[in-house]
């Protein structure tokens, strides 16, 4: 087999990035260990970007996503029994983010790319790259029983942290960057009206907790639990309860329960790679950075990746700029360690580190104080969450 671009993974970020390049006629076949059921399956991230949203509709597949999602201008810090509400379209001018789960993002990206008749290869087994630093770099992989060869121009690794992607550029030339934090998040998706129009993120002396949601019915809700909680000692009545006593009495009051449909506990960490690409391959996404979800900058920031490989192979193609392969790196990594930092402190300013008070609670509290207290303090968090926009390739 032969194309221009492969790219190693089917999950959003690597669908997304191959449908915008087959609407501007550059070929491109995606190569996925696992099966699309699976995919699919996957329960992830839901608060888009005004930058990712703004992608999905010059990509042709807004139709759903304008239909069902829920524009949000705005959002709730809960602190000290205070509520603030962030601004957003007020504060930025007019941006807002999208809720819309990353599952259906994912199932429109699939049902586009079927249309256009583009090749997607699932449960492809025992990926590997090859000749990376050379001009003509391929994938092999077993398929159906066949082991293909897959000739390209470039790579695009789109398949995730525990992918085969980075792990094929030499150790050497890397630098990994780092934080783990003590807790974890504990998720409860549920069939259950949301208990508010806007996301609340609250800060408690019994830990941190998010009110989300995936639509008008579904709900996404967050408990901070220590990082070796286990979900089975979790009963649905036991996170109810938790999560009444850690928001505001008038919030809790209109909390509508019910059986959970899905239950996990997720680590909280902060990763970077250094440089995202060796020779022909470029990393995507989670296969070179993790953010904490406080910020709601995962699936975000994989779309800026793909935002930047997608304009640069366009100028490849288009103009013969292949000067500009060096900066892929550099011009993702600008915003990435943006938004690592916006993800980092708000991660750092609303969880508990101890289960006493100490100097570093009343830090926190003297910060959401500070920062919600002043117009510009409420515009560098709403400039943030709504994200920052996209680093140009020159």
């Amino acid at each position: 087999m032969k194309t221009q671009v492969a790219i190693i993974g089917a999950g959003p970020s690597g669908l997304l990035l191959g449908q915008l390049l087959h609407r501007q006629g550059i070929n491109n076949v995606i190569v996925e260990r696992r099966s699309g059921e699976y995919v699919l399956s996957r329960i992830r991230a839901g608060v888009l970007e005004q930058g990712m949203v703004d992608l999905l509709r010059e990509a042709g597949v807004d139709q759903r996503m304008d239909k069902e999602g829920l524009p949000h201008d705005g959002f709730e810090l809960v602190f000290d029994n205070r509520r603030v509400r962030v601004a957003l379209d007020e504060l930025t001018g007019g941006s807002k983010v999208m809720v819309y789960g990353q599952t259906e993002v994912t199932r429109d990206l699939m049902e586009a790319r079927e249309f256009a008749g583009a090749t997607t290869l699932y449960e492809a087994e025992n990926v590997q790259p090859h000749e990376l630093e050379s001009d003509s770099p391929y994938l092999t992989f077993e398929h159906k029983g066949e082991t293909v060869r897959l000739d390209c121009d470039y790579i695009a690794g789109c398949d995730g942290y525990h992918g085969v992607s980075r792990q094929a550029i030499p150790q050497h030339r890397i630098k990994e960057f780092e934080k783990v934090y003590p807790f974890g998040w504990l998720g409860v998706l549920s069939d259950t009206p949301p208990v508010s129009d806007e996301l609340i993120y609250a800060r408690h002396e019994r830990g941190f907790s998010l009110c989300s949601m995936r639509s008008a019915t579904r709900s996404r809700y967050y408990l901070q639990v220590p990082s070796d909680e286990k979900v089975e000692n979790w009963s649905d009545e036991r996170f109810w309860e938790e999560l009444k006593r850690r928001l505001p009495d008038e919030v809790a009051e209109k909390l509508v329960t019910g059986p959970s449909i899905e239950k996990s506990i997720a680590p909280l960490r902060s990763y970077v790679v250094e440089p995202m690409q060796y020779g022909r391959l470029f990393l995507v996404g989670d296969a070179a950075h993790i953010v904490p979800p406080t910020g709601a900058k995962g699936l975000n920031l994989a779309a800026s990746d793909v935002n930047t490989l997608y304009r640069l192979m366009v100028k490849v193609y288009r103009e013969g700029r292949t000067d500009l392969i060096e900066r892929y790196s550099q011009t993702c990594l600008k915003r990435i360690w943006k938004a690592e930092r916006f993800s980092w402190w708000m991660t750092s300013m609303l969880h508990n580190f101890s289960d006493e008070e100490d100097f570093n609670s009343r830090m926190q509290l003297a910060e959401l104080d500070y920062v919600t207290s002043s117009t510009a303090g409420l515009t560098t968090i709403a400039e943030n969450y709504v994200g920052l926009p996209y680093e140009s390739l020159e």
